[in-house]
């Protein structure tokens, strides 16, 4: 638990330092991934909020080990919070009441979740068949790509309405979440007795390449995302795919059990719906601001 709430206190932290970094600095594009990456690696505000998102992946081992991936995934969703209270106050992006009670309920489903956690009675997956492993995430991986490639595709079109950023929080959480998987692997081969043996098996294992793969496409693409659209609004989008993902398919790939008591049970289901269903349902876009009064004219002499 502790390591899930400092984990989302680091990548709350990270995303909002980053957010900032990129609203000073000039229009980058995935399309000039080398330009991306020379903007943001010399500013220190930016490499300030990647390195608290480096500590946050740490953190994020460290759970995958002890918590079962559905609780792990409700965890996690808690983040928001923060992250919304950190873009207000830091970014000045406001919230509407509308968001303040999706707050709310998030923080009652982080209460279930944790409420139907029972130390030594839940099952941990350590490892999952690599075939499937790979069946699951490469699909998902071309998908991610295509669908921000089209989403860039629409944005270009002057005659377009502005994105709201949802179709690029969907994309880039399509990442996140084989990224997720990745780390839930790590986490398991790291339980392999003696040093060698545990670099070995990573080695010989999908995982450090498909988080190598969503490390450089999922940086370009989400810097690019992040500074077009408000972090209140892309990262939850983001989250809330990412711990579908992760709860769901990385649930059955690791053979994770769900408790068997009903009442626990009912609490860790109903806790993670409840999260992304909030998630689904928050404003996809900001209101549009009012028009102002048309100026008067000067009156003839």
């Amino acid at each position: 638990m502790a390591a899930a709430l400092l984990a989302n206190t680091l990548y709350s932290l990270g995303f909002v330092l980053e957010k900032r970094a990129l609203t000073a600095l000039p229009e980058v594009t995935v399309r000039r991934p080398a330009r991306l990456l020379r903007l943001v690696l010399s500013n220190p505000l930016w490499i300030g909020g990647s390195l608290a998102l480096a500590a946050g992946f740490a953190a994020q081992l460290v759970v995958y080990r002890t918590l079962p991936i559905a609780a792990a995934q409700g965890i996690f969703v808690s983040g928001l919070v923060l992250l919304v209270l950190l873009s207000a106050r830091l970014l000045g992006e406001e919230t509407s009441g509308r968001e303040r009670y999706a707050l709310g309920a998030i923080l009652l489903a982080l209460l279930m979740v944790v409420l139907s956690l029972r130390e030594g009675t839940d099952t941990v997956g350590q490892d999952a068949p690599y075939p499937l492993i790979l069946l699951v995430c490469v699909p998902s991986l071309a998908a991610g790509v295509w669908l921000y490639g089209s989403a860039e595709r629409r944005a270009r079109n002057r005659h377009r309405r502005p994105t709201t950023g949802v179709e690029y929080g969907v994309a880039v959480g399509l990442l996140y979440g084989v990224s997720s998987l990745a780390i839930k692997g790590v986490a398991g081969r790291l339980t392999t007795d003696g040093v060698g043996g545990a670099v070995l098996g990573l080695l010989a294992s999908p995982y450090p390449y498909l988080l190598l793969f969503t490390g450089v496409f999922g940086l370009v693409m989400s810097q690019a995302a992040l500074q077009r659209c408000r972090a209140s609004l892309i990262v939850p989008v983001c989250t809330t795919v990412t711990s579908l993902f992760t709860a769901v398919l990385g649930t059955l790939s690791f053979g994770e059990a769900l408790p068997h008591e009903p009442l626990r049970l009912a609490l860790r289901v109903a806790g993670t719906a409840l999260a992304v269903a909030v998630l689904l349902t928050m404003p996809k876009h900001d209101a549009s601001p009012e028009p102002s009064p048309p100026a008067k004219e000067p009156a003839s002499p």
